[in-house]
């Protein structure tokens, strides 16, 4: 029979037999398939040193949020908080930084301003929202007669960020960085006890609303630890987005109506 077959015919036969598991031409005696293989005889094993024992846990260092929270607690007033942020190892933006940025302003001030994160410009000298987006910051709030150094707390404003200090290349923060910063922030809030707050931008949304998505959030007022906040646009997204003024130019109205009020 095989004899008669061509090529392709014994290699279709070949095949078939492959697919039905005959993987062997031969054998000297038949095989079992369903037989279960025989146990090979345990070996003696040789003598070992006594093994030490592991913890089921493994031991972590602090944790950062709760050394945050703490720190921020204990701070009496704005020169203790600003002590504690500096003494505040568990954050690697500080090895980067050239400074602490931490705020600028009138602590008595009705309004107070919350930013992202220093720039460069608020690195090398130490305080928020002194570059281009901070002048520009600066005429916004002198159109509703409002300014960071004024005397007076009616019109006086205070300053600050969501980050002390620069992240690397003007980066977003990262979350871990925001969570170690927002007792800080929060404490400051408590300190200052504003009547109104801005939120400028995503980041400062985030960290005290727990929202992102500015486009949507601006210009309605929200609540953040029993102050009115109005989350704005950053005035450096203004400066690259001036069409974006319009909308930034209705919400210091609504926020000038609402210290007055």
């Amino acid at each position: 029979m095989l004899e008669s077959m061509d090529h392709w015919q014994l290699r279709a036969a070949l095949e078939w037999q492959a697919e039905l598991g005959a993987d062997e031409a031969c054998l000297e005696a038949p095989v079992n398939r369903y037989e279960m293989p025989a146990k090979p005889a345990a070996a003696a094993k040789p003598a070992q040193a006594p093994q030490q024992v592991v913890p089921l846990h493994e031991e972590v260092g602090p944790d950062p949020v709760a050394e945050a929270k703490s720190a921020a607690a204990r701070a009496p007033d704005l020169a203790a908080l600003e002590a504690a942020l500096a003494a505040f190892e568990h954050c690697e933006l500080k090895l980067g930084a050239r400074n602490l940025v931490f705020s600028d302003g009138n602590a008595a001030a009705r309004l107070m301003v919350i930013g992202e994160a220093p720039g460069r410009d608020e690195d090398r000298a130490g305080k928020p929202f002194v570059g281009a987006a901070g002048q520009l910051l600066d005429k916004m709030l002198g159109a509703i007669d409002m300014a960071r150094d004024a005397t007076d707390a009616q019109q006086a404003v205070y300053i600050t960020n969501i980050l002390p200090w620069r992240p690397p290349q003007n980066r977003d923060p990262l979350p871990e960085e925001i969570d170690m910063m927002r007792p800080f922030i929060q404490r400051h809030i408590e300190l200052i006890a504003p009547d109104v707050i801005i939120l400028m931008g995503n980041i400062a949304c985030d960290a005290l609303l727990g929202k992102r998505g500015i486009t949507r959030l601006r210009g309605t007022w929200a609540q953040a630890h029993d102050v009115p906040v109005m989350p704005m646009f950053h005035p450096a997204y203004l400066l690259r987005t001036p069409a974006a003024k319009r909308e930034a130019w209705h919400d210091l109205l609504e926020i000038q109506a609402k210290l007055r009020s």
